[in-house]
């Protein structure tokens, strides 16, 4: 940088210290594209006029990207290190949903606990992107999930998630007229609002951890009692000779992976900390969509990365009660807050 003085001569100046180039953002505008782009879903343009608005900065939309993924390299190894987290708990709750990347179907994979968030993006929904993305498999907890085979087959306790349950019952009840259906329903939610009292620390059970674990066999029987008046009700279609298993109803379907899981199905009875659905992974999912609805699709698999880096971190950090813009801001200066993994 270079002026000339009223004496004639030129004087060449510095650049202070972490300024690099004649136009440049600092930590807290960085942070504030990437708060608003990334994290609550507005679009890159509309982002770029709220920068113009709000602090009077014209930042070009190429610069929002820019941030995005700036942040999502500083972030990098921060995230690696929330799977890790994620794995390593006692249960983890697990879905992935559709994502559109570069015109094509990709999925969005998501684990969550109560204090942790991480997000993947890969081209495949099951064990491939399970293998691709190297958390699922060292997991060695519960796994609350929605029963999707290729979860059953990972090596670790499962729970399914009786939300799902109760919305297929509910179309049972109210399209087919199927009693056993409502008696189920009232059964499974009247569980649900037990207080789990059973002992789960290798001592001798007290008088309420036993009177609660006869509270469970009692719910056990009235389920197993159910589950026989709605085989009745729906018998198995015989095999009509042709090859692989014949078509089912969707009652049966449900009827048998009821009877077959039903461990999992009451798993949030007989586990502490086993919650009775998969919500938390559920509501994750949740701002990706709006994310997804807002801009269309991620143009390229890099976008959708950047993005899944971030909002895994704001969501981890937003969990932890930290202010996640502040966490942005130190990030962007080099030293972004780490979570508790405890």
């Amino acid at each position: 940088m270079q002026a000339i003085c009223k004496c004639g001569r030129v004087h060449t100046g510095e650049f202070p210290l972490g300024v690099n180039a004649g136009v440049q953002y600092g930590p807290r505008a960085q942070a504030a594209m990437v708060h608003l782009n990334l994290n609550h879903a507005v679009s890159i343009q509309r982002t770029a006029a709220l920068m113009q608005d709000l602090f009077g900065l014209s930042v070009s939309q190429a610069m929002v990207v820019k941030a995005g993924a700036a942040g999502a390299g500083i972030l990098q190894s921060t995230v690696q290190a929330i799977g890790q987290g994620a794995v390593s708990a006692a249960v983890l709750h697990a879905d992935e949903t559709g994502l559109r990347v570069a015109k094509k179907l990709h999925w969005l994979h998501v684990l969550a606990t109560d204090t942790l968030t991480w997000m993947g993006c890969h081209p495949k929904r099951g064990t491939e992107a399970f293998d691709a993305l190297a958390l699922l498999e060292q997991f060695q907890g519960v796994l609350v999930h929605d029963g999707w085979i290729p979860y059953k087959a990972l090596l670790c306790q499962h729970a399914l998630c009786n939300a799902h349950h109760l919305r297929e019952l509910t179309y049972l009840l109210e399209e087919q007229g199927q009693a056993w259906a409502g008696d189920m329903i009232e059964l499974l939610t009247h569980a649900s609002h037990q207080d789990n009292v059973n002992c789960a620390d290798g001592q001798s059970p007290n008088y309420e951890a036993q009177k609660y674990q006869a509270t469970v066999r009692n719910l056990r029987d009235l389920y197993d009692a159910i589950l026989e008046q709605a085989q009745a009700a729906n018998p198995t279609a015989p095999s009509t000779g042709k090859r692989g298993r014949p078509k089912q109803s969707k009652a049966t379907n449900l009827i048998g992976r009821l009877r077959v899981y039903s461990d999992d199905v009451w798993r949030f009875m007989t586990q502490a900390d086993v919650p009775f659905t998969n919500n938390l992974a559920e509501q994750t999912v949740r701002m990706p969509k709006v994310k997804q609805k807002v801009s269309g699709c991620f143009r390229t698999l890099k976008g959708a990365q950047t993005y899944c880096v971030i909002r895994s971190y704001c969501a981890t950090m937003q969990k932890q009660s930290t202010n996640v813009f502040e966490a942005l801001v130190a990030t962007f200066k080099g030293t972004p807050p780490q979570p508790c993994f405890a």
